[in-house]
C-alpha cells in the first residue's frame, strides 16, 4: 500500500472511531435509513433461520424414512411366512419402501423446487444488500472526513488560499455522492422487505401442500395393512397384555438359572 493509500485508511478509521464515540462534531446521521437498515438486518436474520430449518426438513423426512425402511427390515427377520403375521411383515417393508421411494422422487424434489430453492434465492440476495449498505456507510465517512477538513482549515486558515475552496469542493461531491446512494437505499430498502410477502407466500403455501401430501399418502399406503391386527386395544390393556408375558417369561426355568 502506497502512503497516500495509508493516510487514508488510517484517516477513515478515525473518522469511524470518533463517529462511534461521539466526538465528531457534525457527524451525519439519517435515522431514516438505520431504521430501515435495521429491518433488513432482521429480514436476513429470519430469512436465515426459514432457509436453514427448511433444509432441516427436508433433511430429517429423509432420515425418517430411511429409519421406517431399516425398521421394515430388521422386523423381517422375527417372522417368517409360517407364522400368521409374517406375511404382513413382508407387506409392510414393501409398503414403506414405497413410501420411501416417492418421498425421495416426488415429495423431496418438489419440496426442492417450491420451497427450498425459492428461499434460498431469496436469502441470496443479502449478500448484494450488504455489500450496498457497506459502500455506502463507507461514502458516509469519507463525506464526514470531508467536513471535517473544512471546518479545520475555518477554524485554522491555511496560508494556501486555495486549500479551503479546494476541500469544500471535495466536500461537496463527497456530500452528493453519498447522498444520492443513501436516498436510493432508503428507497429501495423498504421494497426489499415488502417483497418477501409476495416471495414468501408461496413458499409456505407449498410447504402446507408438501407436508399434507406426504401425510395423506403414508396414512394412504399404511392404511392397507390395518386388516391383519386386531381391534387396537386401550392403553391399559396393552399394559396388561405387556406385563402377562414379561409374567410368562420370568415363569421360564432358564430365568432362574444361576
Amino acid at each position: 500500500m502506497s502512503w497516500s493509500g495509508l493516510k487514508k485508511s488510517l484517516n477513515r478509521a478515525t473518522t469511524s472511531v470518533m463517529a462511534k464515540t461521539g466526538n465528531m462534531g457534525d457527524r451525519s446521521s439519517d435515522r431514516e435509513f438505520e431504521e430501515e437498515e435495521k429491518r433488513a438486518r432482521q429480514l436476513e436474520s429470519k430469512a436465515e433461520k426459514l432457509h436453514k430449518e427448511a433444509n432441516g426438513y427436508a433433511k430429517s423426512l429423509r432420515e425418517m424414512m430411511a429409519a421406517q425402511v431399516r425398521i421394515a427390515n430388521t422386523l423381517e427377520q422375527f417372522y417368517d411366512e409360517s407364522t400368521p403375521i409374517g406375511p404382513v411383515g413382508q407387506r409392510y417393508k414393501d409398503a414403506v419402501t414405497k413410501m420411501e421411494s416417492q418421498a425421495r422422487d416426488e415429495v423431496d424434489a418438489s419440496y426442492r423446487t417450491s420451497v427450498l430453492e425459492p428461499i434460498g434465492r431469496y436469502y441470496a440476495y443479502f449478500p448484494e444488500i450488504n455489500e450496498a449498505i457497506r459502500r455506502r456507510n463507507k461514502k458516509y465517512l469519507e463525506y464526514d472526513h470531508a467536513k471535517s477538513k473544512v471546518r479545520k482549515l475555518v477554524e485554522r486558515p491555511s496560508q494556501d488560499s486555495s486549500k479551503l475552496p479546494q476541500a469544500e469542493h471535495e466536500a461537496n461531491i463527497a456530500r452528493d455522492m453519498y447522498e444520492a446512494m443513501n436516498a436510493q437505499l432508503t428507497s429501495e430498502l423498504p421494497k426489499v422487505i415488502d417483497s418477501r410477502v409476495a416471495y414468501l407466500d408461496p413458499s409456505f403455501e407449498a410447504v402446507i401442500k408438501s407436508q399434507l401430501s406426504f401425510a395423506q399418502d403414508a396414512s394412504n399406503t399404511l392404511e392397507g395393512l390395518r386388516q391383519f391386527f386386531p381391534p387396537e386395544p386401550q392403553g391399559y390393556e396393552l399394559a396388561e397384555q405387556a406385563d402377562g408375558i414379561l409374567q410368562q417369561m420370568r415363569g421360564l426355568t432358564i430365568c432362574g438359572l444361576a
